[in-house]
């Protein structure tokens, strides 16, 4: 018989072994008086959807240093928001930071609100980041559940329904766990716990502080939670990519329309990225001659793609056609170019060189 989980003991571990995060108050100045900056906590957060610790630490130093204030993000130009955010992906996360950033400035006077419903009110923030920020930044009693929170919590109640439908369960049960006192240290007490012990692969039972009430490790096969339903095969499309580039460096690039896939990023001109049946319609934006260039592959989340990579000399000096740019080659680092368009310049400069 397993007893209850206690998060007296969780927050006890958390005291002794949370994570030191730069976005982060640590549980001795918490205690201390110190209080979070929700600024910080948000633009973590939403860093942090589908996205890596050790990623995000970058970024986020970079866009504090440049935007320390949610005020100033708001007075941002959106383009060079969505440079420095170019890289992270999953780009409608950058224009709903700044549409949020836009939001609390107009209607909160640069203060975030501290109710999940009205967090819930501001453009792209959906439960979980509600959630998270009245939670750590507010201490309100709210459940904050991400990937990490949902295989502790699986585990530890033994759920056999498959994610995703399993969502609202997990939901419901870690709501069970979230005490009145120091909700903000709890979620991200159960963060830590997810990331650091309660792994995917091998969680670390026997330093956990619920081992004694986690019916996972009590059957002998904790990491087989959370279950999960088989994954549907990812369809491949393919496309062909025109690099036009000039002998001082510079590519031709234009912007992509503002909403859809990677939408308001810039990208050199490519096909329509056809189903992998069917030919790619020849569209090149300048007159040829063009060379193959090599492809590259790339996995977005619903799709892989296959682009075919075509390179046009150009002379220095040439002018850009209508809705294009010449990117020289000082400031195509500085491009809001997502990780696949990063693929095809370098394989067009790979063969521009030789």
């Amino acid at each position: 018989m397993t007893t209850r989980p206690d998060s007296a003991a969780l927050l006890a571990w958390y005291d002794r072994h949370h994570r030191r995060l730069p976005w982060r108050i640590g549980p001795a100045d918490r205690a201390a008086g110190a209080k979070p900056d929700p600024y910080r906590i948000w633009l973590s957060e939403v860093m942090l959807q589908q996205t890596t610790v050790t990623a995000v630490k970058p970024y986020f130093e970079a866009f504090l240093a440049r935007w320390p204030r949610v005020c100033d993000l708001a007075a941002a130009d959106e383009a060079e928001v969505m440079k420095a955010w170019a890289g992270l992906g999953y780009y409608s996360r950058a224009r709903n930071l700044k549409a949020c950033a836009d939001a609390v400035a107009e209607r909160h006077g640069g203060r975030f609100p501290d109710t999940e419903a009205a967090l819930l009110a501001l453009p792209g923030i959906g439960a979980y980041t509600a959630a998270a920020i009245a939670a750590i930044a507010f201490d309100r009693p709210a459940t904050v559940v991400d990937g990490n929170v949902e295989r502790v919590v699986s585990r530890l109640f033994t759920v056999e329904e498959p994610l995703p439908d399993a969502k609202p369960a997990l939901k419901r049960l870690a709501a069970t766990l979230t005490p009145q006192r120091r909700a903000g240290d709890f979620a991200q007490a159960m963060m830590d716990l997810g990331a650091t012990l309660c792994t995917p692969r091998k969680p670390a039972c026997p330093l956990c502080p619920w081992s004694e009430a986690c019916r996972g490790r009590a059957a002998g096969a904790p990491e087989t939670y959370p279950r999960k339903r088989a994954k549907a095969e990812r369809p491949t499309r393919r496309g062909i990519a025109y690099v036009a580039m000039r002998s001082d460096g510079a590519v031709l690039l234009r912007r992509r329309p503002p909403k859809g896939l990677l939408g308001g990023m810039s990208e050199v001109p490519s096909t329509d990225w056809t189903p992998a049946a069917a030919v790619p319609a020849e569209s090149p934006p300048l007159p040829g001659p063009w060379a193959a260039a090599g492809r590259i592959e790339h996995t977005f989340t619903h799709f892989h793609l296959i682009l075919e990579v075509r390179l046009a000399r150009r002379p220095a000096g040439d002018p850009a056609p209508d809705g294009f740019w010449w990117s020289t080659a000082a400031d195509l680092a500085g491009e809001a170019l997502p990780s696949v368009m990063r693929k095809v310049v370098g394989a067009a400069q790979k063969a521009f060189g030789s």
